[in-house]
């Protein structure tokens, strides 16, 4: 890996993870708040409108939409342009960088959705089959980087280059399968910007305003086309220039602008709005419920059995090799710390049971249960991997 790369990598894993342990935080907040007498009020403040219509231009919205809409966005652009940089110059620019954490991410994605569908076929909760397929990043490597030395470098780029790819399989669920009633002429006018966009990358314009000016009205078009909005910020990434070489383009540079912001600010805030879950009575029930088993089990058994799987089926007809200092166990270790869905499982969730207030705390409290779970689990499991073979990966390059 050049080391550029390995630079860009570091600063990365290093603000995804610290995002993490600030997410922690923001989890057990919003369960307080949840449980006490401010819940009320603080779900007054979400409920809140914010914006103006006029004439045809409607942009009045809660608060919880602005955050979910609107700042996941801003998130969503962090992620395109993460998958995008890693295709032209990552860990995903060759067949043979990309096949393992394409394969192994693609395990990951179908074994948890088999297991849920499987377990809610025929119910009112079938529809959720996405919200195991999603696992967190910055929960991910944070819990990964409490190890330390203890793991190979080269086992948290795989997990980065997982988790991105598994990003990027979740984008194109919602866009495809939880998308409302769709307006083909909201769809066109979007549609229109993004080919503007890409024609003036090829023209050679570096502008990053010149793309983000117009991926404002992209997010405003997808917003009513009956697309999840989100996508917008995917399309506005995907069309932002970029180079393969050491010097820093556009896309770099906004990278590094956002990726703070996003991580200590819009992933924390999307946590205190989504995660308050009001602990009632019965509440443990619900976690043998068709929904609770299909996302605990989906979460727990799915992912680490389907990211091995596929990973060792793709070593195994020698189109990829294992992460330099990683043995199988590794993989299961990661594969554990996969089914840590927590804020992209209960965004699906969100767009799966919307409106549906009792499902969608019983999801919740699930999934906050499975990623909890997950994330002890992996961890401990990591860590006694380590004791027992004891590495020293200190001085791994």
């Amino acid at each position: 890996m050049s080391t550029i790369n390995l630079k860009s990598f570091r600063q990365f894993f290093q603000s995804s993870s610290t995002g993490g342990i600030i997410l922690i935080a923001c989890v057990f907040i919003s369960l307080l708040i949840a449980n006490t007498g401010v819940g009320p009020y603080f779900e007054d403040i979400l409920s809140y409108q914010v914006g103006m219509n006029f004439s045809n231009v409607h942009l009045k919205y809660s608060i919880s939409l602005w955050i979910n809409d609107g700042l996941m966005a801003i998130f969503f652009l962090l992620v395109g342009l993460e998958i995008k940089r890693e295709l032209i110059e990552g860990e995903l620019s060759s067949i043979k960088k990309a096949a393992l954490p394409i394969f192994a991410a693609l395990g990951g994605v179908l074994a948890p959705a088999i297991i849920y569908y499987m377990i809610n076929t025929g119910t009112n909760t079938a529809s959720g089959w996405g919200i195991p397929m999603a696992t967190d990043i910055a929960f991910a490597l944070a819990i990964l980087s409490l190890l330390g030395n203890k793991v190979p470098t080269s086992l948290k780029i795989f997990l980065s280059a997982l988790a991105i790819v598994d990003d990027l399989m979740a984008i194109l669920v919602i866009a495809i399968f939880y998308s409302s009633e769709l307006h083909y002429t909201y769809l066109l006018y979007a549609g229109g910007i993004f080919i503007f966009l890409l024609i003036i990358n090829k023209l050679g314009v570096k502008n990053l305003v010149a793309y983000l000016v117009p991926g404002l009205f992209i997010w405003y078009f997808i917003h009513h086309s009956g697309v999840h909005a989100t996508i917008a910020g995917v399309l506005t990434a995907f069309a932002i220039p970029t180079t393969p070489d050491a010097k820093e383009s556009p896309l770099e540079r906004l990278e590094h602008i956002i990726a703070n912001p996003v991580n200590f600010i819009i992933m924390p805030l999307f946590a205190l709005a989504n995660t308050n879950i009001k602990f009632e009575a019965g509440m443990m029930e619900g976690l043998t419920t068709v929904l609770g088993m299909g996302i605990i089990l989906g979460l727990l058994i799915g992912k680490p059995l389907g990211i091995t799987l596929f990973s060792w089926i793709i070593v195994k007809i020698g189109a990829a090799k294992l992460p330099s200092g990683a043995n199988w166990k590794h993989i299961f270790g990661v594969g554990i710390l996969g089914g840590i869905g927590f804020t992209m499982s209960i965004f699906i969730a969100l767009l799966s049971f919307e409106g549906e207030h009792l499902i969608l705390s019983e999801a919740k409290f699930s999934i906050l249960t499975a990623s909890v779970l997950a994330g002890c689990i992996g961890f401990f499991f990591l860590s006694q991997l380590s004791k027992n073979s004891a590495p020293n990966f200190s001085k791994q390059k």
